[in-house]
């Protein structure tokens, strides 16, 4: 019996469905339309040089927009953009009618209303199972601050709470929990420490 076998597929899901995860649009640019999809699978990968990973299909046509562009923008969702993640993980096949957007300066979109997002090049791309492992090394980022914006807006605390995923649905953080903890010199030192036991 394979170790594939041995995992109930049903299960795995149920069981990975408990880490609860942020939402990402993944987006390029490629024959000058914008391409983009839904990705839970997103992570910081290193602080030095600063990358990301994120895990695509290896059917997804995005994937391969993003591989022969060699770039991407990767667009935090806030909790109210659960209709545009819907849309990106649909089958529509017009993603971005209706959705806000500009290029960034390497010329990925980037979704207007997003908490933040990260302009990246394309560093390495590894196997992973059904799914490739693509490491990003990030050109420049951004994220919304609360405040009065430049264009007179308020953007307010609650404004800033991040869609979240869990157990096959949308869920959000507790309204009381919208300070950000404050950073601590061993959380610090942990973070940036190179070790057998480093996470990040």
């Amino acid at each position: 019996m394979t170790a594939t076998e041995q995992v109930d597929p049903r299960l795995y899901r149920t069981v990975l469905g408990r880490f609860c995860t942020g939402i990402t649009i993944i987006t390029t640019v490629d024959e000058d339309e914008p391409i983009g999809f839904a990705c839970q699978s997103f992570a910081a990968l290193s602080l030095d040089p600063p990358m990301v990973l994120f895990c695509p299909t290896k059917q997804s046509r995005s994937w391969a927009a993003i591989e022969s562009s060699g770039k991407f923008a990767v667009n935090i969702l806030g909790e109210d953009q659960q209709s545009t993640c819907a849309r990106f993980g649909s089958r529509e096949p017009d993603k971005f009618g209706g959705i806000d957007w500009h290029l960034s300066d390497l010329g990925s979109p980037i979704l207007d209303g997003s908490l933040a997002h990260l302009d990246c090049t394309v560093e390495t791309v590894h196997e992973g199972g059904d799914h490739f492992v693509v490491f990003g090394r990030v050109q420049s980022l951004w994220e919304v601050p609360a405040g009065r914006t430049n264009t007179g807006a308020w953007v307010s605390e609650e404004r800033q709470r991040p869609l979240l995923f869990y157990r096959g649905q949308y869920t959000a953080i507790e309204p009381d929990k919208t300070e950000p903890a404050a950073w601590r010199d061993d959380l610090e030192s942990f973070l940036t420490t190179t070790s057998k036991d480093t996470w990040l």
